[in-house]
């Protein structure tokens, strides 16, 4: 597989450029930034003392208390991401997709590209970024920093992991987000690009015992899911038999798909049913990702909702 297309970014030398131009077209029309001020947040009350600034006053309180209080903020400070992507071998699924736009050859191609746009984003904001990518276990870890070094070094990772197809690497994300948890020491955004295929064989309560953790530890956390929506969701394949390898074992299976489309639709939606719905009761902002779509649309979308919410 190739990096970034020059024939498609004719303008661009490489990813961090790429990324520029994709966010100058998200903040168009935007009034502010969907992720300013996402770390202020409310902490506790405190007495007013007479002769400091009013601004803080709590007056719904004071309607109801007739005192005076005064809102405590746990933290003023620009916003920290770690951005984590599975680069386990599924990843890279479909294989020699060549003809698809950029962004969007496969799994990973769509994740790496979204994650640079996002850096760009950050970085605009003066933001702090750091990287994690893993399979079944992690491969690199940057921790969240600001300056330029640190951010040429964040996209020089992100175009390492575009140059080839790693083969027979399983994924295991459950244990990953319990390290990253550990590793990150203050209060961050954890966005999550993964297609959740996990051949460690951890359960799903296992995997959201893991989110608890990062929840737990106050960070706020984003869950990409992604797919091939034609391929992977529809199993739209022709009505002849197949060899399906499982590219992060190599264990083979010889049917034909159509026979199952029916039965393997319904499991997977209960399965996707669910990961929504344990992602809404743990205050996780869950994205379902066609990667057909493109990293653009799905990234514009995103942001356009988070703007909303500020």
């Amino acid at each position: 597989m190739s990096s970034i297309d020059q024939n498609i970014v004719r303008q661009f030398s490489s990813l961090d450029l790429f990324a520029r131009q994709v966010v100058e077209g998200f903040l168009t029309g935007m009034h502010k930034s969907p992720f300013h001020g996402f770390s202020v947040e409310f902490a506790e009350h405190r007495q007013y003392n007479s002769g400091e600034s009013i601004r803080h006053i709590d007056w719904k309180l004071y309607g109801r208390t007739e005192k005076l209080f005064v809102k405590k903020y746990e933290e003023e400070t620009n916003l920290r991401c770690q951005l984590v992507i599975d680069s386990s071998s599924s990843m890279y699924f479909p294989f020699n997709n060549s003809s698809a736009e950029e962004g969007q050859r496969n799994k990973l191609d769509f994740s790496v590209h979204a994650a640079a746009s996002l850096v760009h984003l950050f970085s605009r904001q003066r933001d702090a970024v750091g990287l994690t990518s893993f399979a079944e276990h992690i491969d690199l870890h940057l921790p969240s920093l600001s300056n330029l070094k640190h951010r040429h070094r964040v996209f020089l990772e992100l175009e390492n992991m575009l140059k080839e197809e790693r083969m027979n690497r399983k994924s295991n994300l459950a244990d990953t987000l319990h390290h990253v948890s550990e590793k990150i020491h203050k209060r961050s955004m954890v966005i999550v690009f993964s297609d959740l295929f996990d051949n460690s064989e951890k359960s799903l309560d296992d995997l959201f015992a893991a989110f608890q953790h990062l929840r737990h530890n106050k960070h706020e956390v984003v869950l990409f899911n992604v797919m091939d929506g034609q391929l992977e969701r529809e199993l739209n394949f022709e009505d002849r038999p197949y060899t399906f390898i499982d590219p992060e074992t190599g264990e083979q299976l010889k049917l034909n798909p159509l026979s199952l489309r029916e039965q393997y639709q319904q499991k997977l939606k209960e399965f996707e049913h669910e990961i929504d719905l344990k992602c809404g009761q743990n205050q996780i902002d869950y994205v379902e990702v066609d990667i057909a779509d493109g990293f653009y649309p799905v990234l514009l979308s995103f942001l356009a909702k988070r703007n909303k919410m500020q």
